[in-house]
This record gives structure tokens, sequence and C-alpha cells, in this order.
């Protein structure tokens, strides 16, 4: 049986979860990266995507972030979100109103690093769309 570490998420809003776990999946901006106790000390960006968080009891849940980065020690990971949200509460309105936020941003952005960081976190978001929420 794997051991248990301390997990947190913290969005600006509120501490939606603070529980031992035994593994947790986040969506690393270079890819998904699972997270089990004693894991090296590593620090990493998150991009929008879905957080698998199986609790020390064995149930699973999840949560949906829109970017933000992870502290994670061989004891225990925090991950601090830009937003987050418990995927059972996620539904398409709220995607729909990020993305257009996002492309009206993008439209009035000028800088090409702005604006590249901006078409990556919308194509993110619009996959989110397509996959969470099925048509």
């Amino acid at each position: 049986m794997a051991d248990n570490f301390n997990f947190e998420l913290v969005s600006p809003e509120r501490l939606l979860l603070s529980e031992k776990v035994s593994e947790v999946v986040i969506p690393a901006t270079e890819g998904e990266m699972t997270v089990m106790a004693h894991h090296a000390p590593t620090m990493t960006t998150i991009k929008p995507g879905v957080v698998s968080v199986k609790l020390a009891s064995g149930q699973v849940t999840k949560y949906v972030v829109f970017g933000g980065f992870a502290d994670i020690v061989p004891s225990g990971c925090t991950l601090l979100a830009e937003s987050a949200v418990a995927l059972s509460d996620l539904n398409r309105e709220t995607l729909t109103k990020r993305i257009e936020a996002a492309r009206a941003e993008l439209n009035a952005v000028e800088g090409h690093e702005h604006k590249t960081r901006l078409e990556q976190y919308l194509a993110e978001l619009t996959h989110l769309n397509g996959v969470l929420i099925p048509a």
C-alpha cells in the first residue's frame, strides 16, 4: 500500500482541499505528472486541466484548475491555482465565459510573447471545453 502525504489545493478564493492522500495527478505545463509520497522536491507551473486526487480512503475526487503552480516536497504537495473548481461544479457556461474573456484579451494584446501565451491558454481552455463537457 502506498504511503500517504499532505496535499493542499488552494485558489485565491478559498482552500478547496487539505487532506492526506496517496496520489495526485496534476496537469503540469510540461505534461501530466503523478505525485506520490517521498517525491523529489519539484516546482512546476500548472496549465488548465484536471487534478485527480486519490484520498487516503481510496476515494478519488477531481478538480479543474485554470493555471497556477505546484510546490512538491517529499512530505507533501501544495497546488496554488489561479482559479479552481470541483469538476462536479463545472458547467459549459463557466468555461464559455473563460474562453470569451481569453479571446477578448487576445484580440487586444499587441506583444508577441504575451499573445503566444494567450493563444496557448485559449487552446487549453477550448480542449477542456470539448473533453469535460461534451456537446
